[in-house]
């Protein structure tokens, strides 16, 4: 078992891979500006993983004296951890509303998302063809919707748009290439978001940790 004593409190481990749920808490973790260590775990895991999340799955964010494995448990925590770069808004009527919304676009948008992700051993192909199908035709019909905000479905940057954009910039690996004219509104949201220097912090390949190193 590794020794976390030595993290500070302000200080995270993040144990992860390539996949989405990982891109969003490392999103996460760069737009609050958490000091954290990433460790890349694309294949080999450490026996000690399923210590720290029973179901042995990843992410797993680390702390002192903390284990967190659910998406939306992390993301609370640390909204409710650190001020700064808040993605919630700050009444409870407009806390509700998005995340609401967040509720939705995991039922939607990243449900079909996750069946095109599932791994090749456990791959439905017909079922990934219907997944295909209703994520383009969902994103292709709803692309006005990303005129009217600077943000999705707000003018403040926020969990939406974290939970968003890991899945636009994976459209390409699911096979998914969204027509220029019909969404031009969603493309545009994609790029100016992109941009983002705690976006583009997620896409440089992450450094590989050994167990020596905790």
């Amino acid at each position: 078992m590794a020794d976390f004593s030595h993290l500070l409190p302000t200080q995270f481990l993040l144990y992860g891979d390539d996949g989405y749920d990982s891109h969003v808490v490392r999103f996460l973790l760069e737009e609050k500006g958490v000091n954290h260590q990433f460790a890349h775990l694309p294949d080999e895991r450490p026996e000690y993983l399923a210590e720290l999340n029973p179901y042995n799955t990843l992410p797993v964010l680390v702390g002192r004296d903390l284990a967190l494995y659910e998406l939306m448990a992390i993301f609370e925590y640390l909204e409710e951890r650190h001020g700064a770069n808040k993605l919630l808004p700050p009444t409870p009527k407009e806390r509700a509303k998005v995340r609401q919304l967040a509720w939705r676009l995991r039922q939607d948008w990243l449900s079909l998302g996750r069946i095109l992700m599932t791994h090749p051993d456990s791959f439905n192909p017909a079922e990934a063809t219907h997944a295909k199908k209703t994520l383009t035709d969902s994103l292709i019909t709803l692309s006005p919707l990303f005129a009217r905000h600077d943000y999705f479905m707000q003018d403040e940057f926020g969990l939406c748009d974290v939970l968003l954009l890991p899945l636009l910039h994976r459209l390409p690996m699911l096979g998914i290439h969204l027509p220029a004219k019909l969404c031009k509104p969603l493309l545009a949201y994609q790029a100016r978001l992109s941009a983002r220097a705690s976006f583009q912090k997620t896409l440089i390949t992450p450094a590989v940790y050994s167990d020596d190193d905790f």
